[in-house]
């Protein structure tokens, strides 16, 4: 890890973007990439494989499609002494693998989750979480920060996919919902445009409620809630039964009834919704 000089290995869009963060701030970058074309243009120094780009650089990026992609990119490379950063999407179990195979070879790794479009990073718009190896995220810091706003979690290289899956599952709950409020909103003439405004200000209203949730989860106490069990079942129904009406049905509202469904048929109707986690 004494070599100043920093290797991407993948340049995907993100990959592109992170290479490019690098060169801007006047960074010697050396980069990998199965197509060469795609480093056409970068102010940087292609390598011929993975093995030649590593060898360059004392921080190593992995920026790739996949936990898959990139065991097969590093297989029989030699990466002792470096400083692994996968900025790779997987699951937390992927990450401790390669975070263990990264120690059995000598180096140590460093597991971020991206937060930002590649086109904000290296902007305030673009944070990066981490955990992993505190060596590295101490010696690299502060080139780590070129990419966006730096978070460690720890020294479980998992936590931060811990987090990312967690974060991601939200996201794609609130976008599921938000396409099928437009589908429900269209049917009924109401154009998507006209009902964002109404349902971000819905949301941002509903802040304080996933707090108190979140607490209650924590705290293993559902009791006394003011959003019942009992209450969410009955909104549910009606809500299942308006979309299915309109020919619109949305099987994640069922499903998300379900879990309800199990905790109010357990005696549990009057104790707050967040208890509904219980049923996972």
């Amino acid at each position: 890890m004494t070599s100043e000089a920093i290797t991407v290995l993948g340049l995907g869009n993100l990959g592109r973007a992170l290479a490019e963060a690098f060169v801007r701030d006047g960074r010697s970058v050396v980069v990998w990439n199965r197509s060469e074309a795609k480093a056409a243009g970068l102010a940087a120094t292609v390598a011929s494989s993975p093995a030649e780009a590593v060898a360059a650089g004392g921080l190593v990026v992995v920026a790739l499609l996949d936990h898959q992609a990139a065991q097969r990119v590093l297989s029989g490379v030699d990466v002792r002494g470096k400083a692994l950063v996968n900025l790779t999407s997987g699951t937390p179990d992927e990450a401790r693998e390669l975070a263990g195979w990264a120690a059995e070879s000598g180096a140590e790794y460093l597991h971020g989750a991206v937060y930002a479009v590649p086109q904000t990073i290296g902007t305030d718009a673009s944070s990066i979480i981490y955990s992993g190896s505190s060596v590295v995220h101490e010696r690299w810091r502060e080139t780590l920060a070129l990419l966006g706003k730096v978070t460690f979690l720890g020294a479980d290289a998992g936590r931060a996919s811990g987090y990312d899956v967690a974060i991601l599952s939200g996201m794609y709950g609130l976008l599921g919902g938000f396409l099928h409020a437009a589908a429900l909103a269209r049917v009924n003439g109401i154009k998507a445009g006209e009902l964002t405004p109404m349902l971000l200000s819905w949301l941002t209203d509903l802040q304080p409620a996933l707090e108190t949730f979140a607490g209650e989860i924590d705290a293993a106490d559902y009791a006394g809630g003011e959003s019942s069990l009992a209450m969410n079942q009955s909104g549910l129904a009606t809500l299942i039964r308006a979309a299915q009406a309109q020919g619109v049905p949305f099987a994640a509202l069922d499903s998300l009834k379900a879990l309800v469904d199990r905790q109010v048929e357990g005696g549990r109707g009057e104790e707050s919704f967040a208890r509904a986690v219980e049923s996972f």
